[in-house]
């Protein structure tokens, strides 16, 4: 639904019509949280440790999709990047964006992982692969408080 704003002292036709689509509050948040994690896969697909470590909490709570469990806080996420880029070269591009009754967002994400000299992986000891997985974020004030990855099954 779409409402028109002009003032009542020109008629719309006078001044053109503008519309401007009815978006709540909660419609606005989703919208900027996309946009931070938008941001999230394009930094962490250009290896921008920074750039990614700049939209999470201190305390963030980062799952660990190589070993299991969860890194926590800015350091450890830091590190945990670090040691993985050393071992294999992971490329996430996310495919859709949802909204969780709980405000979490879910990201469907195509997962590929390749060695340090781009080939694929095979009979490897962690977790990573190619497929599809399922991100979920809850995020706070624009800042990524939590991150677990899910199977796409």
């Amino acid at each position: 639904m779409h409402r028109c704003l002009y003032t009542e002292e020109a008629s719309p036709w006078q001044r053109g019509f503008r519309f401007f689509p009815r978006v709540s509050t909660k419609g606005m948040l989703m919208a900027d949280n996309i946009e931070v994690l938008k941001r999230i896969y394009d930094r962490f697909n250009a290896r921008d440790i920074d750039g990614v470590l700049a939209v999470l909490a201190d305390d963030v709570a980062w799952a660990n999709g190589m070993d299991g469990g969860h890194v926590h806080g800015l350091e450890a996420v830091r590190e945990y990047w670090t040691r993985q880029w050393t071992i294999v070269s992971p490329h996430v591009e996310p495919v859709s964006f949802t909204e969780t009754a709980d405000s979490s967002v879910v990201v469907e994400v195509q997962q590929s992982v390749r060695d340090l000299e781009g080939k694929p992986l095979q009979d490897q000891a962690h977790g990573l692969k190619d497929k599809t997985v399922m991100h979920v974020f809850r995020l706070q004030d624009g800042k990524v408080t939590r991150f677990d990855i899910q199977d796409a099954s």
